[in-house]
């Protein structure tokens, strides 16, 4: 049956037409896909974020948030922020997506907000869930992974490839600290090893800003290290992403405590690239150590990892498999159908009220809603 979606997000401006054609980061990537998703399953979509036009694409609605909203509809994803969770007055379902560690929720303007309308709290793990504060005011939380796009997901079987190392994420999470590692022990141990860095500030639409600056000055050292074989290229849309990633022999990532799915990293496992990681964040969420890659517990073992993965073709070729076979993750059809079993049926037809603060319930301070904590498919069961 067709059902009414709404999503909202009002971060940076974005829309369907711009995944296909430039990179975008991995809660925008998510966006978009779960809108398209959940239209190719026969749903009315609408997402309002702060795109410049609206248009229709992928019978997905774009539309600024400057527009009406609707007032009332099915299911509504508010993604990340405060101000998205009450734009839709009447919602069978209300959801707040969180693609952040949830401990900012404690701030006051988020809290009346969580009481006033008890949303759904939608978290991408097991990690990710542990950050929720479990006294807050809010409805059940429900762990939904990200999905890993199509072209990820159908990579081949290849054959060890050239001694290049990838590093596809947030280059302050870490890359600086990569960047020691590399000059002073791998590089040296691998003399004909590469670093091929692909980030930059626009994907998080940080140009010009304090952040955005700061990654400049970490890629600007990249750039100054072409003697050890790091090469740094712009940003890359998934599709040329993903022919980066077919040539990669490893990923190599620190991780970060601010990581809770790290869809880099999935689409690196899912492409059959062995990771290299701390275990930082949701990154042993990621990988399966000794399978599909190396949670190194410390600097020593992860350089020890990253050398042996650069040097040796049958243990990269185990690894290399393995993920091919474990680690192609969900599709986002998948993804969509679990959105869409959290739309209740409607009592006698009616809308539900929304709430108020004295109503609020505390169901997080419960455990919320474990069921998809068990295993997901393509997905490592041990963390």
């Amino acid at each position: 049956m067709m059902a009414s979606v709404v999503m909202a997000d009002d971060g940076i401006a974005f829309d369907g037409v711009m995944a296909e054609t430039a990179p975008l980061g991995g809660a925008e990537t998510a966006f978009v896909a779960l809108a398209e998703a959940l239209a190719a399953r026969g749903h009315r979509v609408e997402a309002r974020n702060r795109c410049g036009v609206a248009i229709v694409h992928k019978g997905v609605r774009w539309a600024p948030l400057s527009r009406d909203f609707p007032r009332a509809c099915d299911l509504y994803v508010g993604n990340r922020s405060h101000r998205v969770i009450g734009l839709v007055r009447q919602a069978r379902r209300r959801v707040l997506w969180l693609h952040n560690p949830a401990f900012y929720l404690k701030k006051p303007r988020n809290l009346w907000r969580l009481a006033w309308y008890r949303p759904t709290l939608v978290v991408t793990g097991v990690y990710h869930a542990a950050t929720i504060p479990r006294w807050l005011p809010c409805g059940r939380y429900e762990i939904i992974p990200y999905g890993v796009l199509d072209r990820f997901r159908s990579a081949p079987a290849r054959e060890p490839p050239a001694p290049r190392a990838i590093f596809t994420s947030n280059p302050l999470r870490g890359l600086d600290w990569l960047l020691d590692l590399w000059v002073a022990r791998i590089k040296p141990a691998v003399p004909a090893a590469e670093l091929h860095i692909y980030a930059g500030a626009a994907v998080y639409g940080l140009a010009g800003t304090p952040r955005g600056r700061r990654m400049d000055e970490v890629l600007a050292r990249a750039d100054a290290l072409a003697a050890f074989g790091v090469r740094r290229f712009a940003p890359a849309g998934s599709k040329a992403l993903a022919t980066a990633l077919s040539s990669a022999r490893i990923m190599l990532y620190r991780g970060d405590p601010g990581e809770t799915f790290c869809l880099a990293l999935a689409e690196a496992q899912a492409m059959g690239v062995p990771a290299v990681v701390k275990p930082l964040g949701s990154t042993p969420e990621r990988v399966i150590d000794g399978v599909t890659g190396r949670v190194a517990e410390n600097d020593e073992a992860f350089v020890a990892a990253a050398v042996a993965l650069l040097r040796d073709n049958e243990l990269w070729r185990g690894w290399h498999l393995a993920a091919l076979e474990r680690q192609r993750g969900l599709n986002w059809d998948t993804v969509g159908a679990r959105f869409e079993a959290l739309i209740p049926d409607a009592p006698d037809g009616g809308w539900p009220e929304q709430g108020s603060v004295s109503e609020a319930v505390f169901p997080c301070c419960q455990g919320g809603n474990r069921e998809n904590i068990a295993a997901e498919p393509g997905y490592p069961s041990k963390i």
